[in-house]
Order: structure tokens, then sequence, then C-alpha cells
């Protein structure tokens, strides 16, 4: 499923490493929100990708901008992923129902049980302005979200 660019971008609530919910719709007039989905807590192309975020994390989360990563994993997982790494942004477990926002968002993959490396960029109105989905083993590029960052 692909979703459709200037259409709302599906809603969703999950609990963060904290265990507090953090819902995309409550940014709507606030911030423009980067979605990332990823396979697996403490893989290693997926750390990688975090923490190049996590370094340059005033590009990704700032006062017009918030990062939200996203695996299927359970919240205690990633607590301990966010703790080990120094994620200073919301890591969020869409473990139960298992992969709903990742199959809202078109990124489930069925056979393995985890998402697929979707990227997303949601608009202040709400509004699924960017998206780039990569294969399990196929790390992205943040100089392309940077530019389309750049561009709202």
């Amino acid at each position: 499923m692909t979703l459709t660019l200037g259409t709302p971008a599906p809603d969703f609530t999950l609990m963060d490493q904290h265990g507090s919910p953090v819902t995309l719709s409550s940014f709507k007039g606030e911030k423009n929100v980067v979605i990332l989905f990823y396979p697996f807590a403490f893989s290693g192309i997926c750390t990688g990708e975090l923490c190049a975020l996590r370094d340059d994390l005033a590009a990704f989360q700032n006062d017009d901008v918030q990062l939200l990563a996203i695996s299927c994993d359970p919240m205690y997982a990633q607590r301990a992923f966010a703790e080990q790494e120094g994620y200073k942004f919301p890591v969020l477990a869409d473990f139960w129902p298992h992969g709903a926002a990742a199959k809202a968002f078109g990124v489930f993959n069925e056979e393995r049980g985890c998402a697929v490396r979707g990227t997303f960029i949601v608009d202040k109105n709400g509004n699924l302005v960017w998206q780039i989905v990569n294969g399990l083993g196929d790390a992205r590029n943040l100089l392309e979200y940077k530019s389309a960052l750049a561009s709202l």
C-alpha cells in the first residue's frame, strides 16, 4: 500500500521508550513530523541510522520538527536500545496490535513481522508531504530528509 502525498497521514498512538503515549495528531498545528520506521532495535543498519540522526538531531528535531522513530519491538526493548545509544527522541513501540501503525503506513513486512525502512514527513496540517521506502537491508540517505524538510 502506498500513501498519497497531500492526504492526511494515518493517525496513531504508540508508547515511547518510557511508556508515555505519543499521538501523531497531537503535533498538528504545532510541528512537522518525521516518522521513521525501522526493522529492529539493536540491529546493525538500524543502529547506524538512528545514531546518525542522534548525531545531527537539531536538523530533525527542533522548534519546527519532531522526529518519531518506530519499530515493532516491545517498549522495554525500545527503552534499552534508546538508553544504550543515547537517543534523545521518541522511540516508539508498534508492538501491539503488532505492526498496526506500520500496516497503516504500508511498511509492514508480514513474512518477517517487522516494519521495512519507511520514512514519512507529515506537515503541520497533518498531511503527508514526503515519503520514501527502502528495503530491509538498504540504509537511508539522511540528506534526502534534510532537503525535504528544507522545502517545507
